[in-house]
């Protein structure tokens, strides 16, 4: 427990707000094999952007993907490689 005197001080951050990540809930993804979308290296991506080209939400995804910096997975239909490249094109 901190000294009333102490200098150290205790940040409490606040809780994020439950409908920022709304759009995950009407997620497609949410509804299929979540192995689909984190394949192997080398493996197929094509059943998981199939998903992706059908899903409402894919738009939301993809800011999500780009603003976190996801390294890993199909993320609103793209790749991190593809992903990169479109963070790339923008600068």
């Amino acid at each position: 427990m901190d000294n009333p005197g102490s200098t150290s001080s205790l940040t409490i951050l606040p809780l994020a707000e439950p409908t920022v990540l709304q759009w995950q809930s009407e997620a497609l993804c949410a509804q299929t094999d979540p192995e689909a979308f984190f394949p192997e290296k080398g493996g197929s991506t094509r059943e998981a952007k199939r998903v992706c080209t059908a899903c409402s939400v894919r738009v939301e995804c993809l800011e999500y993907a780009l603003a976190q910096d996801e390294r890993f997975g199909i993320w609103g239909g793209l790749s991190e490689r593809e992903r990169r490249r479109l963070k790339k094109q923008a600068i």
